[in-house]
């Protein structure tokens, strides 16, 4: 049997598990382990592999480039891969490969592998290991994959016999985009990817008796939640980044509107519900707009629809929708009152428990909650203050900028930091996979090789990496991999020399004391933090963006004034290849609204006073 740990709490439907059979039936025939790998990606309809090469997946490598059916994707850093098939997944909904070898370049996959552990994203890795007879031996390049990445895979296996092989692939693709999508892992040593088996075919589906997947929800809690939503005079929609998961946007944008009821959205859910259209609340939480955080407080009802209660949108839980009754739908059954206990549960597939409730949905009596709603929008509105005339770039208004000058199926791919925020406060998302960003785990280096897995998914597409001067750092090197393969994606850099989201911190919490999160270096005779902001353009930075472009082949510009903001962008998205702008920003801009760590949403602050 093969070594594995058990899958984490999913259930949902079978049918959107696995592929189509293949409808030319192929006669079994003796193949190698390494050819199997191959066969395998190309029966699962993978298109692209992002990956590095190494010893202990030689034998792979050694056949991908026969295969006519998927792109192989050389990466510079295998946390770059990851995070390139999360990129892949997110735009697409398909799954996500990764390739690698074993030891480090397996344990580079840990930072990614957890990542869409937490996202919820779809991606298989693939990863060598040594021949069976040298595991536990410390052989050369050697490390337990499976222990390792036990805590942050849905499921993963280490192949022990060629002969168990074909189901394990097959396992592995089904696992990772059922139920609660997520990474899958199968660990193939060296000497199972040079055996033979004989009569080889590859399984029309999975082997997975333990796997109990369910698509509908009880139907009588379907009939007892509408009950409930229908009897509410103040009901919400918070929804989150399930309802893009499992493809269900129509039908939330369906039941919300027939329903007439409000909709709000976590970081991971924007997208899911047009941002312009009337019943918008926009996002939710720590950074998200004061009036979705006070209709939370205020509302009866609460429909939480694919979302997980995480502590950046509830904030003190003992006080959180103080007022509400609440509804959960989601496809685990484990996040059902994890964190907040719930009056109803909807567990099923959300695309599946949103077409139960349309058969129920008529319009409810919410013209009285609206209309206050409406006046806390006017009231506390997203807004920053912009000195008139001023040259002084604001990264708010880059981002404004972006949103105005991009295309409207542009794909927002983001680093994690401030920026990141911005970015989700003032970009306008209409439709789903638009916007791609790491949430639960918050990981810098993230934003880039998403962007590229994203751009090669969609490569006729504008796709636009938002990123601050110091998480971009994290994954620069994969400019190589975009310029090499021709992926044009377009970098804004949001600069203000420091780690901002940290220095915000440290600012309104810890008296200003600025440990660690300079990133210029002190002008001559004064202190970093006493710069002006006029004297922060001769600031002494490293490195210089522009130059760093040029060495990798990209567009680079540096934007210090407001009056080039417009155009930069312009000429940025027009240059055929990869472009970096290096715009320089407001050194201590805030974001705002926001909710103190471990305050309730009642205790958020707008920064405007």
């Amino acid at each position: 049997m093969a070594q594995r740990n058990g899958s984490k709490g999913s259930r949902a439907s079978a049918k959107s598990a696995s592929r189509k059979k293949d409808k030319v039936k192929v006669q079994p025939r003796a193949m190698r382990g390494a050819e199997i790998v191959c066969d395998a990606l190309e029966r699962e309809g993978v298109e692209v592999v992002f990956g590095y090469p190494g010893g202990a997946i030689i034998e792979v490598f050694d056949m991908i480039n026969q295969s006519r059916k998927f792109e192989f994707i050389l990466v510079r850093h295998e946390q770059g891969a990851v995070h390139m098939a999360e990129g892949y997944a997110r735009a697409t909904g398909k799954v996500g490969v990764a390739l690698v070898t074993s030891g480090p370049g397996a344990t580079n996959t840990v930072t990614g592998l957890a990542d869409a552990m937490m996202d919820s994203t779809p991606v298989v890795c693939i990863s060598g290991q040594v021949p069976s007879s040298l595991i536990g031996n410390d052989a050369f390049q050697e490390a337990d994959v499976v222990g390792i990445t036990r805590p942050v895979t849905k499921h993963n296996y280490l192949v022990q016999s060629i002969q168990e092989m074909p189901q394990l692939l097959k396992n592995t693709f089904h696992i990772a985009q059922t139920g609660r999508p997520g990474p899958v892992l199968i660990d193939i040593p060296k000497d199972i990817q040079k055996a033979t088996l004989e009569n080889y075919s590859y399984p029309d589906r999975p082997d997975l008796p333990g796997y109990r997947l369910e698509l509908d929800p009880p139907k009588e809690n379907v009939k007892a939640a509408w009950e409930m939503i229908q009897s509410s005079k103040r009901p919400l929609l918070y929804v989150g980044g399930s309802v893009i998961n499992a493809n269900a946007a129509d039908e939330l944008y369906a039941f919300a509107t027939k329903a007439n009821i409000p909709v709000t959205t976590t970081l991971m859910g924007l997208g899911s519900f047009p941002e312009n259209h009337p019943l918008s609340l926009l996002m939710l939480g720590m950074h998200g707009t004061v009036y979705a955080n006070k209709a939370v407080q205020m509302c009866d009802l609460l429909i939480a629809t694919g979302s997980r209660f995480d502590d950046r949108v509830t904030g003190k839980l003992e006080e959180f929708a103080p007022h509400a009754k609440i509804i959960h739908m989601d496809i685990d059954p484990s996040s059902i009152s994890k964190n907040v206990q719930v009056d109803i549960d909807l567990v099923g597939d959300v695309k599946h428990t949103l077409r139960e409730l349309n058969k129920y949905v008529k319009r409810c009596d919410t013209k009285e909650w609206l209309a206050a709603l409406d006046e806390l929008k006017k009231k506390h509105p997203l807004r920053f203050n912009k000195e008139k005339g001023s040259e002084l770039i604001l990264p708010q208004e880059v981002v404004k900028m972006v949103d105005e000058v991009s295309d409207d199926d542009a794909i927002i791919a983001t680093e994690v930091g401030q920026h990141q925020m911005w970015a989700a406060q003032y970009c306008t998302f209409v439709k789903p996979r638009s916007w791609i960003t790491s949430g639960g785990l918050g990981t810098m280096g993230f934003g880039l090789p998403a962007a590229i897995g994203a751009q090669r998914a969609f490569p006729k597409r504008q796709v636009i990496n938002i990123a601050g001067d110091g998480s971009i750092v994290m994954n620069i090197q994969e400019l190589a991999t975009a310029v090499y393969y021709n992926l044009p994606v377009k970098i804004i850099i949001m600069n203000n020399g420091w780690l901002g989201m940290v220095r915000q911190w440290q600012d309104m919490f810890y008296g200003k004391n600025y440990s660690a999160t300079e990133l210029t270096r002190p002008m001559p005779g004064k202190k970093p933090s006493d710069t002006k902001p006029g004297d922060w353009m001769n600031a002494d930075y490293i490195p210089n963006f522009v130059k760093l472009a040029e060495a990798y082949g990209c567009y680079g510009r540096k934007v210090t004034q407001s009056s080039e903001l417009k155009q930069a962008l312009k000429e940025s998205f027009k240059y055929p290849g990869c472009a970096i702008l290096d715009i320089w920003v407001a050194r201590e801009e805030n974001v705002f609204p926001m909710v103190p760590a471990g305050a309730s949403l009642d205790q958020i602050v707008d920064g405007m006073s």
